[in-house]
């Protein structure tokens, strides 16, 4: 199994690595803030606009929502708490996930919504820091 000390036997991330995982990174935390800004903000707006779900939204509960999401967003974006804050993500994440199959919504555009999402922002961690791939390595190969 690999560890954080094994990190120097990998080579370091190459600019191109960095960039792309800043950008899927950043592409997801644009999403979650204007989602958690919007819930902050405006809760009629979104309280109007949200699918049936299966439980009564009230201006309260759309706020707590909004928090709940601010807060691993903003430790997603500072880079020495990104990997908790994307634990925090998913599991935000995976809330909305049940509440949707719980709902019988879409598979494909709103159900798995939530895995896509998580694929960014995982993905965008994995791409820049390589610790994290040194834990989760998809290159076998011995150099």
């Amino acid at each position: 199994m690999a560890t954080l000390a094994d990190n120097a036997d990998r080579p370091a991330a190459t600019p191109a690595t960095v960039r792309a995982g800043r950008v899927l990174g950043g592409l997801a935390a644009v999403f979650l803030l204007v989602d958690a800004g919007t819930k902050l903000v405006a809760p009629q707006f979104a309280i109007d606009n949200s699918p049936p779900l299966g439980w009564q939204f009230d201006i309260a509960t759309v706020r707590t929502l909004g928090v709940l999401l601010l807060v691993p967003t903003l430790l997603y974006i500072w880079p020495r708490t990104a990997a908790l804050g994307a634990v925090l993500i998913t599991g935000y994440l995976g809330g909305a996930i049940a509440t949707h199959v719980r709902a019988d919504s879409p598979l494909l555009t709103h159900t798995l919504f939530g895995v896509y999402l998580a694929l960014f922002v995982w993905g965008g961690l994995w791409l820049r820091q390589p610790a994290l791939r040194s834990l989760f390595p998809f290159d076998n190969r011995k150099a």
